[in-house]
């Protein structure tokens, strides 16, 4: 038989199994991207037929018919990172319909935990299920499913009868989406327009080039684009182009662990499909947040604070957005898939959003709603879909994507319409300031997010009170968590002491952190992360972060303990034996703010790679400087360093920022020696 595997591509509401709880590697899990704060970025639906959803039946790994459980209401995923973590099992058990009792969770750990590192892999997954008929089920499942396409086993384990499938809609909506928003860039004209409706997508970003230029369009700026190879393209050009995207990709927040370059040179669909979804979203989802756009603060219901809506997901202030509007017109909707499938909902959205012609410059648009009598859903759909193309928000979903109820096209199509219409007013006579993210915490996000934490964090401090971020990121620097004892798991009760459960795995954070870490934690206690504090909360993650960063080159080093003076010396040892001449004292040097020391370094590790001609030298101004930093920023992604730091962290000589930088380098240089 076949056993699918953690990189297949098959969710819907309707689908129902508990072998998703296994599945989800290689590019990321498998579950719908819904309006919950846990769901991962890259998670992936399929249309699911019409028929199906909450009512339509299943037969379940014993043969019995079962009723479905729609995951359009999970609120926990699969850690993208190819492992199912012992924190996660209970609760995502518990959300496929199929609860186990807590013996059972520890039972089913100790047999498939073969490794006996507090979590399980595929492969150990595959080796006990092989035979097992609840993998047989879920195949039969897969079998019945629409709008997705089997392909062979293109992974490492395709002998043991691996097999991914995808998602044609996706591969559409994405095509679609690039085709428009790149059509007037001339570096991708030789890839544009990409036929929606052939695999021309998955070759279209095989050198690297189209993926730069959407990281740069989701974030402006991430990637400088003189460091693109864009003519006469070589295999190791196009090598660097891939190294660039991935790590600049990672940089944003994108979960890349098990992505490889040669994955995408060679177009391989599931993990394409999955890096263009969390690309495009993180760009989608931009200007949903309140200090992007203070007209947010409209959606405060009673009794709310700032700091409240602050802390929802960009998922859940879009359900919230839709809901302000609908509930003029005495709807609402809880979801973006069974919802939305009459269109009637998105009929009345439409004419609550579009312009009244108010604004100058900005026309009236009158919304048709006679399509919303349409008795044909599909007919309807399309009627719909006309009516948002002239608000110029035709994108993302098919007529058929909206009869399916296909969440994350859904979604991305609903994030569309804020993008051009919120028709959102700030409140008047309110006293209050919103406080945009610091580069220092958007960096701490985006390294968490591309470790693929659950859940996804989007405000640091309020997704960080459980300590369940924290806790996982104990395990990514090799420290052992005591899940089963000591960790109160989601979810957590709103009332009846659930704030108390949440505080108790703060103080075993912090416990761990001085008794295991060996971190330095004076006067931060679990209080302090609880409640949000931003400064002890940081000096926390700090210390996760460096000592992250330095376990790597503990690892290439064979158990050499890594700081700040091993690498300050490698690097000058470096810079001197490569003939430079410029070196640093410490990771405070001024001379680090022209970032000469770092394209230098670069040049020794790689020969040849800096071009200094485009290097600023002399006395530099502050333009300068960052011209510089943000040339020596892509390069170091280039070269294949997963460097989170900002071009901003070398002008100002962040002494953290900067130690990552270099550490990075160092990890890159000690691979190729």
């Amino acid at each position: 038989m076949q056993l699918i595997s953690q990189t297949i591509l098959v969710t819907s509401p309707g689908l129902q199994c508990c072998v998703p709880v296994f599945l989800g590697s290689r590019g990321g899990d498998f579950f719908p991207d819904l309006p919950s704060r846990h769901s991962d970025s890259q998670g992936r639906p399929i249309c699911d037929s019409p028929r199906g959803g909450r009512n339509s039946e299943f037969r379940d790994h014993t043969g019995t018919i079962s009723p479905t459980y729609d995951l359009s209401k999970l609120e926990r995923n699969v850690d993208g990172n190819g492992y199912i973590c012992a924190s996660e099992l209970g609760s995502l058990f518990h959300e496929v319909g199929r609860p186990l009792a807590g013996y059972q969770i520890r039972e089913l750990l100790q047999r498939l935990d073969r490794d006996k590192d507090s979590r399980i892999s595929f492969e150990e997954f595959s080796a006990e299920m092989k035979d097992d008929k609840m993998a047989q089920g879920f195949r039969k499942a897969l079998n019945k499913k629409e709008g997705i396409v089997a392909i062979g086993g293109t992974s490492e384990i395709s002998s043991e009868g691996t097999q991914h499938s995808i998602s044609e809609q996706e591969r559409f909506a994405f095509a679609n989406y690039i085709n428009s928003s790149m059509e007037d860039d001339p570096d991708c004209a030789r890839v544009l327009p990409i036929n929606p409706n052939t695999p021309a997508l998955f070759e279209a970003v095989a050198d690297g080039i189209l993926l730069c230029k959407l990281i740069n369009l989701s974030v402006p700026d991430t990637i400088d684009e003189r460091t693109i190879n864009k003519k006469k393209l070589t295999p190791f050009t196009t090598q660097e182009n891939l190294n660039l995207a991935l790590n600049s990709a990672s940089a944003i927040g994108c979960q890349v662990v098990n992505i490889g370059a040669q994955d995408l040179k060679e177009g391989k669909p599931h993990l394409v499909l999955g890096l263009l979804w969390q690309i495009i979203k993180i760009g989608l989802f931009a200007d949903i947040e309140l200090s992007r756009n203070e007209a947010i603060a409209a959606l405060l219901e009673e009794g709310e604070s700032l700091e409240d809506l602050m802390k929802l997901s960009p998922e859940e202030l879009l359900l919230r957005w839709a809901n302000f509007h609908l509930k003029k017109v005495g709807m609402s909707i809880s979801n973006f898939s069974g919802d939305i499938k009459d269109s009637k909902a998105y009929f009345h959205l439409l004419e609550q959003i579009a312009p009244d012609g108010s604004k100058e410059d900005v026309p009236q648009v009158q919304v048709d709603m006679t399509g919303v009598y349409e008795k044909d859903l599909t007919k309807r759909a399309e009627c719909m879909l006309q009516q948002a193309e002239r608000l110029g928000c035709r994108q993302f979903v098919t007529a058929t994507d909206v009869v399916c109820g296909n969440a994350k096209l859904n979604m991305a199509f609903v994030a569309t319409l804020f993008n051009k219409h919120p028709a959102l007013t700030k409140p008047e006579n309110q006293d209050w300031t919103v406080e945009g993210e610091t580069r220092e915490e958007k960096t701490f996000r985006n390294w968490m997010n591309s470790l693929g934490v659950k859940p996804h964090v989007h405000h640091i401090y309020g997704d960080l009170q459980d300590a369940m971020v924290i806790l996982q990121l104990y395990e990514r620097i090799k420290v052992p968590v005591d899940w089963d004892h000591r960790v109160n798991m989601p979810p957590f009760k709103a009332v009846g002491g659930g704030h108390l459960k949440k505080i108790e795995n703060c103080n075993y954070a912090v416990e761990l952190g001085k008794a295991k870490a060996g971190f330095s934690l004076v006067g931060i206690g679990g209080m302090d992360l609880y409640d949000g504090n931003a400064t002890l909360t940081l000096a926390l993650v700090w210390q996760l972060m460096r000592r992250y960063t330095l376990n790597v080159l503990e690892d290439l080093g064979h158990g050499e303990v890594a700081g700040d003076d091993l690498i300050v010396s490698w690097v000058n040892k470096t810079l001197a034996e490569a003939g430079k001449s410029s070196s640093i004292k410490s990771f405070k040097d001024k001379a680090i703010g022209t970032s000469i020391p770092v394209l230098d370094l670069i040049d020794s590790i790689q020969p040849e790679s800096v071009n200094f001609e485009l290097v600023r030298t002399g006395t530099l101004s502050d333009e300068d400087k960052l011209d510089n930093a943000k040339y020596a920023v892509s390069m170091a992604r280039k070269i294949g360093a997963k460097v989170y730091a900002l071009p901003d962290d070398l002008v100002e000589v962040n002494p953290k920022m900067v130690m990552t930088i270099f550490a990075c380098l160092m990890g890159r240089g000690m691979k190729r020696a």
